[in-house]
């Protein structure tokens, strides 16, 4: 089973303007909208996310948020039509996640986002046993990355490790140490799913679990550098990222480092300090460090939308996945139905993933054959430079 390790990685936590006239935020350039409101009947497209619980992120709610009001007043909505978002929160937990997938059933939406979460699972097959297509930016359970009428846009770990993997193999790098925190079946789920992939490439991947419980990793970091790795990679909350990182600054400060999004929080730097995370290389599937058009027109759409919605934090995973689906919506003539979304979706190909220059989604069942909802498998390397901001910046495609 996949679960488990992708579900430690569902928390966490990273066009064209209409004339020249730019601004400097505090996040970089941004430019004036475009104005092509949407003119059609509204389309309803459901929105689950993470909200209220344990696990809160209302920055995934807010980036979404911000798509929609762009698609409706400055990118011409879904297929001409205006978006009327239905959005429901669940607590990570079976019994809200329900809740919200048969609200969507009844509500009659023609779509279901699910930006992230680890409830996908207990939703899917509810949406999807009503004939809706279900959504999501990664997968996290094993049913959203093969049940049909299912819509990866990204390959989540498959994609994580397969970067990994390709960039240890490209600077030579002949064993990796992953550190990952012990909940459910996490560490086997992972290794199930890399070890072919890192065997393929030609490098030792080598798995060492740390228990959630433990507040100074050191011990299990130290015995895991033991056999000498060449490189470590970190697959965790950023709770895990921040002590496993506190511990590498203090016993192998100089070990090359492979960090996903919840490792680049502007949390986990505050915490480590930049110095701790300079030099290493980042598996990312957002980049902000960038004057590429698509990721200046992410910031333009969270300035003018979410001002208040920190831009390193996880908002761009609801951004992300409704502006992918204004991309696929152009194809749509007439009325917005369940049954003209899955052809839309399913006919997607190298549709260009925003705010990821260089990533694109094909959504066909080609991207990963023995997962056919997964639309990708690339990734964006980056370089941490020492100031945190992410240089150098290549897709990989495993």
């Amino acid at each position: 089973m996949i679960v488990g390790a992708v579900g430690v990685l569902a928390f966490g936590g990273v066009t064209a303007c209409a004339d020249d006239s730019s601004t400097e935020s505090d996040s970089g350039s941004t430019s004036a909208l475009p104005s092509n409101p949407a003119t059609g009947d509204p389309v309803k497209i459901g929105f689950i996310t993470p909200e209220g619980g344990a696990v809160s992120l209302p920055m995934v709610r807010e980036g979404g948020e911000a798509a929609v009001e762009y698609l409706n007043n400055n990118g011409g909505g879904i297929g001409g039509h205006k978006v009327d978002l239905i959005v429901c929160t669940q607590q990570e937990e079976p019994a809200s996640a329900t809740n919200c997938a048969n609200q969507m059933v009844e509500q009659g939406v023609s779509a279901v986002v699910s930006p992230l979460g680890a409830q996908g699972a207990v939703m899917l097959p509810i949406v999807t046993g009503a004939g809706i297509p279900f959504i999501a930016q990664a997968p996290v359970s094993q049913v959203e990355m093969m049940s049909p009428n299912s819509y990866m846009l990204s390959g989540g770990i498959v994609s994580i490790l397969g970067g990994q993997a390709a960039t240890a193999a490209k600077d030579g790098v002949k064993k990796v140490a992953l550190f990952v925190g012990d909940s459910g079946d996490a560490a086997s789920s992972l290794g199930m799913v890399g070890n072919p992939i890192f065997q393929q490439a030609g490098v030792e991947l080598e798995i060492v679990t740390i228990p959630n419980a433990v507040a100074d990793p050191t011990p299990q970091i130290t015995a895991g550098l033991a056999s000498n790795p060449d490189a470590v990679s970190i697959v965790g909350d950023t709770r895990l990222c921040t002590s496993a990182i506190k511990a590498l600054q203090s016993v192998a400060p100089d070990v090359q480092k492979y960090l996903i999004a919840s490792c680049l929080d502007a949390a986990v730097v505050d915490s480590t300090g930049v110095d701790a995370i300079a030099g290493a290389k980042a598996f990312t599937t957002v980049v902000l460090d960038s004057d590429e058009p698509t990721v200046e027109l992410y910031k333009s759409v969270m300035a003018e939308y979410a001002p208040d919605t920190d831009l390193k934090g996880l908002g761009y995973l609801g951004y992300q996945v409704m502006m992918s689906l204004g991309e696929v919506g152009k194809s749509l003539t007439g009325p917005v139905t369940p049954e003209s979304f899955k052809t839309a979706l399913s006919t997607a190909k190298d549709v260009p993933m925003p705010a990821a220059p260089g990533l694109t989604f094909t959504c066909d069942g080609t991207a990963v054959p023995v997962l056919t909802a997964l639309c990708s498998k690339s990734i964006l390397v980056s370089t941490v430079e020492s100031d945190g901001t992410l240089s150098e910046t290549v897709p990989v495609n495993t």
